[in-house]
């Protein structure tokens, strides 16, 4: 697939370029970064010039990941990064990060809405999952922010530095958001459950 512009009311989420390599190594280095999320520490020039040069472009390519570079509308600074990832019958799991001096603005539940309603659409996305290490308070309250219901706790589901994390786990529908979803979804009932 083409890489995609998704624009907001305040943001252009883009194409991430090569010449992105010094900002999202400076970005990169915030501890906050390197802790919740799953980019290598320590984060090296060379870690940033991998994402740029390999990682956007073959899961664009693939189809197995669309990564966007969160920018102001008018255009400026890489505000965040949010990206979609490696489907699975129709779900995808949402992933971001924030540069620490533009948190706290609602940027990237922007961010995130914009790329659910693109996936729920052109992508026929029928579920779309948000996880993340437990004890990542910032990560949840934009997933719930967003609408995600946060579903539980998976042990040892996610991979960090080479320690296995419990995650929290949620899920975004086509109709939470007041979309037709690709496929009927009876959901189940109390009697069903019990």
């Amino acid at each position: 697939m083409e890489p995609k512009t998704l624009i907001t009311e305040r943001l252009a989420l883009g194409r991430f370029a090569p010449e992105d390599a010094d900002e999202v190594h400076t970005i990169c280095q915030d501890p906050e970064i390197q802790r919740w999320t799953t980019v290598p520490s320590p984060y090296g020039r060379q870690d940033a010039e991998f994402f740029l040069n390999r990682v956007v472009p073959d899961g664009w390519r693939d189809d197995t990941e669309y990564s966007f570079a969160v920018r102001p509308r008018e255009g400026g600074p890489i505000l965040a990064a949010v990206a979609l990832h490696h489907p699975r019958s129709g779900t995808w799991e949402v992933g971001f990060w924030t540069a620490k001096e533009h948190r706290g603005r609602g940027y990237m539940t922007e961010a995130v809405l914009a790329l659910a309603g693109w996936a729920f659409t052109e992508l026929r996305c029928t579920r779309l999952e948000w996880r993340a290490e437990v004890g990542n308070a910032g990560s949840r309250a934009t997933a719930e922010k967003a609408g995600f219901a946060v579903e539980g706790v998976l042990r040892a589901a996610l991979p960090n530095n080479g320690v296995l994390r419990d995650a929290w786990v949620g899920a975004l529908l086509p109709s939470d958001l007041g979309l037709p979803c690709a496929l009927p979804y009876p959901a189940a009932t109390s009697q069903t459950l019990g």
